[in-house]
């Protein structure tokens, strides 16, 4: 029996450069950014306070008046991005039954925060936080749907009731990794015949006071409000870390003979999937990127030796140390033919989306091949020591690439990698 294969038919993207793949993926060729300073609250305590923020979202366009009292930003962001990719895919119409599954994987921690502030009000006579008194009067600020907001998977249910999934399903919280193992996930489920077609891809809401907080602290985001826009400078000798931005980024995939019966249209095939860990401290990546080289080697091992990437999209965090041993890791895992790969990273456009940042990639490595242009690195001038391969500087290439790869690494040292090809 052959191997079913698996095609990319959807894709939907939600980011601060705009609604839908077309406006996202044309600004991203443009050299467009949407980084800028925050607006949504007051970030004057923070280190770093720019962002890819998205502004006049309208979550009712895609979300039920129901579900938008249970679902948080990042869960509205989700939603929009399946919703997105059906339409993009022609399925947002079906009923789409036992037969489609839904992988999605985000960074989501809590609720909406406005409503847990008011716990942290109930305090005792001596002005501290009491736990007997949160017992006793939270049920008079806190709406029970909160707990049922909080929940990590409640994406994968709002989408599911939304469009009648009833297949194979999971929710994988990291990260940059999380999105793209969903993907990875969706591409075996569909290989194992457990689904004809999957909805998968990640989301976040980075930019949000918590997530901003949070970020801040580990010291991996730039603190060089200044050069607001051009504060992303991955692989560059300038790179101070990264800026966050919010979004989503979902695909609908498909079983190749599926969605050729049906005249879909088939962006990229996706044909392998790795993954790896670096074993080393938190936001401290090993030297070498051991967990992305045997992320790459697994990926490409299980294309079936479809050969090493004409094109790269990169996790490009812009830290010290995580741009150069991702550079490392890519002469270990693809030798000399590190040199020939054109390779770069869209999260100056973006902003790092966190829990969305892995999908995207394999989104912008699908529409690369699909269209035949790689997208440049923006902010790239002069390479950092050891950052020696082809980053794409200055704007985008025509180049007509056959093959890509989609990476991502989390903070704990998570590495994935997916790997594609033009579809045929």
């Amino acid at each position: 029996m052959n191997e079913r294969r698996v095609v990319v038919t959807g894709i939907g993207l939600i980011t601060a450069l705009g609604e839908g793949w077309a406006r996202t993926w044309e600004a991203i060729v443009d050299g467009r950014t949407a980084i800028g300073p925050l607006r949504g609250y007051d970030p004057a305590p923070l280190r770093t306070r720019i962002g890819a923020e998205i502004i006049g979202f309208d979550p009712a366009r895609f979300v039920s008046r129901r579900s938008l009292r249970m679902a948080n930003r990042g869960d509205q962001f989700a939603i929009a991005a399946a919703t997105l990719a059906l339409e993009d895919a022609g399925l947002d119409d079906a009923e789409l039954g036992y037969r489609t599954g839904l992988f999605l994987g985000g960074n989501k921690e809590m609720a909406r925060l406005e409503p847990l502030t008011q716990i942290a009000g109930l305090r005792d006579t001596e002005g501290n936080v009491s736990l007997r008194r949160i017992g006793e009067g939270v049920s008079e600020f806190v709406s029970p749907l909160v707990y049922v907001e909080a929940l990590q998977p409640a994406a994968v249910f709002h989408i599911s009731q939304k469009f009648g999934m009833r297949g194979p399903n999971a929710f994988f919280a990291g990260t940059a990794e999380s999105g793209i193992t969903g993907i990875g996930r969706g591409m075996r489920a569909i290989r194992r015949g457990e689904a004809d077609r999957v909805v998968a891809g990640g989301y976040d809401d980075a930019v949000t006071w918590w997530s901003m907080s949070k970020m801040d602290g580990l010291g991996v985001l730039s603190p060089r409000n200044d050069l607001r826009e051009r504060a992303f400078r991955p692989f560059d000798r300038e790179h101070s870390g990264s800026v966050l931005g919010e979004g989503g980024a979902v695909l609908v995939l498909e079983e190749r003979e599926h969605a050729l019966r049906r005249g879909a249209r088939c962006y990229a095939e996706v044909t392998g999937m790795g993954s790896g860990n670096d074993g080393a401290r938190l936001a401290a990546p090993h030297p070498r990127g051991r967990g992305l080289t045997r992320a790459i080697g697994r990926a490409l091992t299980d294309a079936s030796g479809q050969g090493a990437p004409d094109y790269i999209a990169a996790h490009g965090c812009a830290t010290p140390k995580g741009d150069i041993s991702e550079t490392r890791a890519l002469h270990d895992a693809l030798g000399a033919a590190a040199y020939r790969a054109q390779i770069s990273s869209v999260k100056p456009q973006t902003g790092h989306l966190v829990g969305g940042a892995g999908a995207l990639n394999v989104a912008v490595a699908a529409l690369a091949l699909n269209s035949g242009v790689v997208p440049a690195t923006p902010n790239l001038e002069t390479p950092a020591a050891g950052c020696d391969l082809d980053w794409i500087p200055g704007s985008a290439r025509e180049s007509r690439p056959e093959t890509a790869l989609a990476l991502a690494r989390g903070l704990h040292g998570q590495a994935v990698a997916i790997a594609l090809r033009k579809a045929d």
